[in-house]
Formats: C-alpha cells, structure tokens, sequence
C-alpha cells in the first residue's frame, strides 16, 4: 500500500506593504528575519523556510541589520533559507512585458551573488496569471509553477470556496500548464492556499482535530499521495515549535509521513508519482471558470493614476532609457550604464507587488509609491539626457550646404521598432550666455530678450533642403546650467524657441536630423498637407472624423468604408465596491453624455495636425447616499451592500481634445476633468457595431483573445478585464483598436454593438478585503487626465499593423538639439533593418555579462512567421539567447544578415556580439 506524505514547507507570504505603510512592514520583517536566523541556528530538526519567491526581502532586512549577512549567506549556501527567483511578487498584468523579464532577470542577478536560486515559478498571490508565464518559465530553466489564483475559486479572506471538481478547469491540484507557443511545465495549484498547513498545533487534541480536515482537504484535490502543505500566510511569523508539531502528528498518524520539507524534495516525490490523467490548463489563468466576484480584475482600476505613472515610468526605461544607451555605447563608445538601469528598474518595482500596484492598499502606501515612480524616473531622464548627447554630439552636420552655419539642427529619434511618423515638439536653444561673462543675469537676459528673431520667415529643414511644415514659438529667455564633466557647474541664460512639426518616417530604433534656419537662402514652402479641415470635422488620406452637437464623433475607415459612430460617450455610475471589487448598486442606470450638448471648439489647425475642443458640462451625484457608510462601518459585504446614490449634485466638467495627424491611422484623445464627486466610475464607450464573439487584449508578449461573453459560471454583472497597450475587436473585415496610455481595465459590453468601454476613473473609499481599512485618498479627488485614441483597421489582416501603432503611440518621441559641427555619424541612421510582419520589437539593451547587444521579439501571430534581421553596425557573432541574456548557440548569417522561422507566439532574443573596431 502506497504511504501518504505529507510536506510541511514552511513560509511567510511576505506583502511588501499593505494594510500598514512599507516602514510598519519593515519592522515586522526585521523581527521575522531574526527569529528565522536564530531558529535555524538552533533547532537542526527547523530544516527550510521558502523566502517566499522574491529577492527583495534581503536587500529589506540587511538594510536595518547589515551586520547578519554573514549567518544570512551560510543558510542560503546551505539551502536552509530558499530564494528567488524574482525581485518581487508582482502583479502580472498590471506590469509590462519588459518589467516581467526584468522582474526574473534582476532576482536570478542577485541570487547569483549567494551561488543558489530556487527554479519555481513562484505565483502564491498573483491577481490572475499571463498566459505566456510557462514559456518565461521554460526560458529561464524553470518546470513548475506554483500559484494561489486563476483556476480554482478563492474568496476573500484567503478563504476557499469549497466546489465541486468539475466547476474548475482541474480535478486535480496538480496540472499541466501550456503557452500559446505550446511550452509546458508542471502547475500546481494552492488548492486550499498558501496557508493550509499554517500554524500547527503541537497539542495532541488539538492536532487530531486539525489533522484530520487537513489531510482530507488536501487529498480531495491531490493527484498522488505526496500532499503539500504551506507552513505560514501572510507575514507570518516563524512556527518555533514545528518540529514539536510533526512529532506530534507522527504519534497521531503512524500512516503518514510528516516531512518538514523543501519544494525541491516536494517536487522530487510528486513527479515520480504523477498519474496519467493531468490536464493540460491553456494561457491565461483568470478564474473564468467563477461566479467573477473574486477574480480582483477591479484592482486594474483602482487609483488609475499609479497606473498611469507605471506605464510612464516603464515606457521611459524600456524604449527610452535602454535604447538610447544602447545607440550610444555603439555610435559614440559611452560606457552602457547597467548600475543606474538596475536602479532604476528596481526603484521602479518596488511599486510593483501585486497589493502596491493594484493600488489596493492604505493611503500611506500609495503617497510613497508616487516618490519611488519619480525617483525611478529622473534617474531614467538623466540616462536619456546622458545618451542623446553622447549621440548628438557625433552627427556631421556641417556638410550640409542647405542648412549654413547659422542654423540649429535637431535630431528626432525613434524608439520603437517600426518606421514612425508623427508630431514632434522640442525645444531649442537660438542664443546662450554663460553667467561668467558678465555683467549679471538681469543684465543678460535682457540683452538675450532683445535679439532679433525672424520666426516668420524662418524655415524647418530636412537634410535634402526640403522645407517642414513647422511652428516655431519664441518662449522667451530663461535659466539654464550645464554640468561638466571636469569642470565646476556653468550658469547660463537662454533664448529658447520651441519648434512643432511633423517628423516623417524616421527609421526604427533610429534617429533623422533636421534644421531649424533663420533666414534661408531660398525660404522654400513645405510640401502641402494632406489635411483637411471640415465643418466640425477633420480628414486625411486614411481617415474622415464628424463631431456630434453632443461631443460624441463618428470615425470613418478610408480603407474599408467603415463608419464607427457615436464614439466617445462618457458614463458614470456609482459604485459601493473598494480598492479590489466594482460593485453597482442595485438599481442604478449609469449616466452618460448621450444627448448632452457640448461646446465644441477648432483649438488647432497646422499642416500636421488638427485638433478640436470638446467641452462637456455634466452633473453627477456627489457620492453613495448617507447609508452607505454605516454600511462600511458595520463591514457589510459589498454583495449586500443596499446603498445608493445621493441626491446632491455637483459638476463634472471635462476638456476633451482630439487630434487628427497628417500621417495618422488613428485619432489621438484627451479628457481633462477635476473629480470632485464620490463612489463612483467615469470610463468612454465606443460601440464598435461589429459581430464578433471574441476580442484581442495586449497583453504580457501576446495579443490575448478572450471571449467576450463569459463563462457560464459568472455572476457578475461586470466582466471587465486587463490589457496592457490596446483592446480590438473585430468582424474578420473590419477592426476597432482603443489604445491608452495606463489606463488597463476595459469591458466589451454585451449591448449587442460589442461596445469597448475602458475606465478612466473609480472612486472608491475602503481597502477592502479582511478588515476595516478607510483610503479616502483612493476617491481620487482632484486633477485628471485620461489618454487615449481610436484605430480602425482592415480586420484579422490589419492587426498587426495596428497592434505596432499602439505600442507607438505610448512611446514618446526624444529629439535633442546638435551643433553645427563635423562627425563620424550621418543625419540619419538606422541601427538595424528586420522583417516580420507579426512581430513585435520588445526590447534593445545591453546585457551585464557580455556586453551583448540584446534584442528581442515576440509573435503576435498564432501561426509562424519568417523574419530576417540585419545589423548596420559591425558584429562580431550573433547568438540565440534567453530572457536572462545567455549565450546559447551561434546563429549562421548569410552575408551578415539572419534568417529564421519564428513559432506561434514565440518569444525570441537574440544577442548580438559588437565587433571591436
């Protein structure tokens, strides 16, 4: 007869902070920490703890007790205190592709510095799992991933809902979890959570009754007889009497064995004795297969405006920061500077536990997340700043005889890995006085304010002498300082001029330089625009967009002839749920702008763009009527919540402005408003008019579908859900992109128009969840602006078009002013050329071992995809690699340039070695 097992591992589920600021948190991990150390030091039977999956937890404790590193390595070395593989537990969909990788890579960097990593996909409490998980795993050596959510239904409070097997996706804890590029590992499933082996009574009678539902817990989800059992929850403090416990046990159930145990020796029991029948789980794990109230998709909304500072901070890092250090290690030889990334990029997830930027924790929480966003951010802006100079520096641009000696180039860089087109503003520098030559600054400025600057005849030119549709605007004289790298900080006075134009396909991942030229030789005229400005409206060769009297607009598809219409609705509900949970109450009917007049106004009209002002002036109720926080105070559920409305008003006014560019495939939107109201939603509809049962979501390295109608076992009336850079739906002919800027929850109503309505803001007031937790801060009064736009597309045959001008239209454009000087770089550069219609450019960065230039790709498309790469910079060997930037084999060239088939969904790097000149 097979022998029964039971594996004790012990563990805290360590929130980095939550319901207490980070400081209260770092406290009690100090003394978790030291009782960990001192527990270990004397009790040989305490074999392991699992320190919980992420790296951070060390640089948190040695900063209050540097003098334990020494105890803390030799337990790591000896494989007692268990590490990695992340730097934190972060939530999966509400953090990028990129800061995913980086997530595995940094923890995998500094495991390294101890000589051991634990391989486990480590997901105790992820809000839901991206369904690319298993290929990051597969990537970074990792078989098995462990997770608490996404299968099975957990409630709140960790509690479990006990249902039948047949209500999830496994009948088993145990199951195999597959990519859409078809790569598995094992999935384990904490069945009854990451705390059902918490606390163990050493006492006989208490333990005979704890034993005997655990066990039987375990075993009705168990596959084999190996059964796993979590010794801990959240921060929990170290069982000092475990050992007393198992002995305990062992006394009570001489048929069990009781193993205070490791995930490798768990894992090593249970896949020697895996059944036949696992199931395979497919992509994303979501908990479809609920009633949809526990799922905690509403975290992707709540406190929008981390949201919004996340996707700025990760965009600014990945295809800013990272690139453009990248151009300048190879163009101008500056040192790449992989410390200040690593800060960065670590200042930067320390915001990016699934409790700090879900957005669902105390207030105190989320004032010291807004520091660590800017601090993350500056240290990008100086690498930035850093590396266009080092660039700029080296263009060439006095042999351009159009351009004369007098005029102020400006090169325009593009990030991403497409050819781009697009508005550009930058400013310039026409006149500069340092502060050493004298009088004064008073005296400067005014001497600077008096300079004759010919604005009007003045000319925008490109390096063949061809004009630009350009804006020039004089900003007056202001204060500047330069810091030099061997001499003492050097003031100065500045005229500046600040230049808007439209910068015409600059190549990917690369740079165009142009003029700005005071008096021209030949003042030429730029080329006429394909704009054209109608009554109330705008067009250009792809488009033709008609505003509403009530601000709504209809967008009409020159390629196929699709009218959308009665795009850009606002509504407002109310909403009685917290930080994790929207709830409507009952009854209500959402308001909308639908009918409202609106004051619409033409704010501007330029060869490369058009933009229109649309201002609507809105009353909605000022909060949740006067029950609703007794309700609260009571801690009445939120399903059983009974409050309403309130009857008082008070304005709600929003400054929509949409834009229209000469080279546009889509319409860019903004919505300014002031919230001053409570308990409540504001998200834009766009009825897409489109039959369609299923949707296209960006998510982590794929475009997800997802079935727009739920699963039969969801009860709840919303059916909201993540996205990263654009949600689409389309009739196989005819497609509607929204694409936003942080703003990642959207639903696609079953209106029978297939409306996508993304969220622009939620107003809550409590924590939610186990306790009694105010966040007044979290109803979001104040100031906001929303980001958005609108791209119609040909269909299943245009997606990947558009998918690349969404991953373009959150990325900025970075221009930098030259001189006029001689170098050893063109006006215009293009540091690679590649083809591959469903890829997607991801990432182009250094890597820290080899100095490698890394790039990589992933298929958008569920089918394979050639793709050729050629570098326009000399290289030395290019290897296959990883998600941690490992040499794997030699790739063969033909004459410098690679080819390759890419699978469905892959993910793939490349690294490509610099030839040293």
């Amino acid at each position: 007869m097979t022998r029964t097992t039971a594996h004790l591992i012990s563990h805290t589920h360590w929130d980095r902070e939550w319901y207490m600021p980070y400081e209260r948190h770092h406290v009690l991990l100090a003394k978790l920490m030291n009782e960990l150390l001192e527990t270990l030091e004397k009790d040989e039977r305490y074999r392991y703890f699992h320190l919980d999956g992420q790296t951070i937890i060390i640089e948190d404790y040695l900063q209050v007790h540097p003098e334990k590193r020494e105890t803390l390595e030799k337990f790591i070395r000896e494989g007692r205190i268990v590490i990695g593989p992340w730097y934190v537990l972060q939530d999966e969909f509400l953090t990028s592709s990129e800061a995913n990788v980086r997530n595995l890579l940094i923890g995998h960097q500094d495991a390294a510095k101890y000589g051991v990593i634990s391989k486990l996909g480590y997901f105790p409490d992820s809000f839901g799992n991206m369904g690319q998980a298993p290929q990051l795993l597969k990537q970074a050596d990792i078989e098995t991933a462990v997770f608490g959510r996404g299968v099975k239904p957990t409630g709140f409070d960790n509690l479990v809902v006990d249902l039948n097997s047949a209500s999830y996706e496994s009948p088993y804890s145990e199951m195999f979890w597959a990519s859409p590029d078809g790569s598995v590992v094992l999935g384990l499933l904490f069945a009854n959570w990451y705390s059902n082996g918490n606390e163990v009574p050493a006492d006989a009678q208490e333990a005979k009754v704890f034993w005997d539902k655990k066990l039987a817990d375990a075993g009705k989800y168990a596959s084999t007889p190996e059964l796993l059992f979590m010794n801990g929850c959240d921060h929990q403090p170290v069982q000092r009497d475990l050992a007393a416990a198992l002995e305990t046990a062992r006394r009570l159930y001489p048929d069990v064995d009781f193993v205070h145990s490791s995930f490798e020796q768990y894992l090593q029991a249970l896949t020697s004795s895996l059944p036949d029948d696992l199931v395979t789980v497919n992509g994303e794990l979501r908990s479809q297969h609920t009633d949809g109230w526990g799922t905690l998709v509403n975290t992707a909304s709540a406190r929008v405006y981390l949201k919004q500072m996340n996707q700025r901070g990760q965009t600014l890092l990945e295809k800013g920061a990272e690139p453009l250090a990248t151009l300048a290690f190879l163009l101008s030889g500056q040192a790449y500077p992989h410390a200040l990334l690593t800060y960065a990029w670590k200042t930067l997830m320390q915001n990016h536990p699934h409790d700090s930027i879900c957005g669902c924790s105390v207030d105190e929480v989320h004032r010291e997340m807004i520091t660590r966003f800017e601090k993350s951010r500056h240290t990008g802006e100086a690498i930035i700043e850093d590396s266009l100079k080092a660039v700029t520096g080296q263009i060439d641009t006095s042999g351009t005889a159009s351009w004369g000696k007098s005029a102020i180039p400006v090169a325009v860089f593009n990030t991403t890995g497409w050819e781009r087109s697009g508005t550009v503003s930058v400013e310039v520098i026409a006149a500069k006085r340092y502060f050493k030559e004298g009088p004064n600054p008073p005296a400067i400025a005014e001497a600077l304010d008096l300079l004759p600057l010919d604005l009007e005849n003045g000319r925008l030119l490109d390096s063949e002498g061809q004009a630009i549709s350009c804006r020039a605007e004089d900003l007056g004289t202001r204060f500047g300082y330069e810091l030099p790298d061997d001499q003492f900080r050097k003031p100065y006075m500045a005229r500046i001029i600040s230049l808007t134009f439209e910068a015409s396909q600059i190549p990917p991942l690369g740079y165009t330089t142009y003029a700005w030229v005071q008096s021209p030789a030949v003042p030429a005229e730029a080329a006429a625009s394909p704009l054209e400005l109608t009554e109330r409206g705008m067009a250009n060769e792809y488009l033709a967009v008609q505003i509403r009297e009530d601000g709504s607009y209809d967008v009409t598809d020159k390629t196929t002839g699709k009218v959308f219409g009665g795009l850009g609705v606002y509504e407002n509900c109310g909403d009685i749920g917290n930080e994790y949970v929207f709830r409507q109450p009952e009854g209500d009917v959402p308001l909308t702008t639908r009918g409202l007049d609106a004051r619409i106004s033409l704010a501007e009209h330029e060869p490369y763009r058009i933009t229109y002002e649309i201002i609507h002036e809105w009353q909605i109720p000022a909060s949740a009527d006067a029950s609703f926080g007794e309700e609260k105070r009571r801690m009445v559920p939120f399903r059983k919540r009974k409050a309403g409305r309130a009857a008082e008003q008070v304005p709600l006014r929003i400054v929509t402005r949409i834009s229209l560019e000469a080279a546009g495939t889509g319409i860019q939107v903004s919505a300014a408003f002031n919230n001053q109201a409570m308990d409540h939603r504001l998200r834009v509809l766009f009825p897409a008019g489109l039959a369609a049962s299923t949707l296209l979501a960006d998510s982590i390295f794929e475009a997800a579908e997802r079935d727009i109608e739920p699963a039969p076992d969801w009860s709840n009336p919303s059916n909201a859900q993540h996205q990263q850079a654009y949600v689409s739906v389309s009739d196989g002919s005819c497609g509607l992109m929204i694409a936003n800027k942080g703003l990642n929850e959207y639903e696609v109503l079953r209106d029978g128009s297939n409306t996508i309505a993304v969220t622009l803001l939620r107003s809550v007031s409590e924590m939610g969840d186990w306790g009694a937790f105010p966040t007044p801060e979290a109803q979001c009064l104040g100031e906001h602006t929303a980001e958005f736009a609108v791209r119609p597309y040909a269909g299943d045959a245009g997606q990947p078009e558009a998918s690349a001008w969404a991953y373009q239209y959150q990325t900025p454009w970075f221009a930098a002013q030259a001189g006029i000087q001689q170098g050893t770089l063109p006006v215009r550069y293009q540091p690679l050329e590649w083809q591959g219609r469903t890829l997607a450019l991801s990432a182009f960065k250094m890597s820290k071992d080899h100095e490698d230039v890394i790039l990589r790709w992933y298929n958008l498309a569920h089918k394979e995809q050639d793709f050729t790469l050629k570098a326009n910079f000399p290289v030395q060997t290019v290897y296959a690699s990883d998600i941690l930037e490992r040499r794997k084999h030699e790739q063969a060239s033909d004459e410098g340039t690679l080819h390759h088939t890419v699978s469905k969904a892959q993910i793939v790097t490349y690294a490509l070695q610099p030839r040293q000149s």
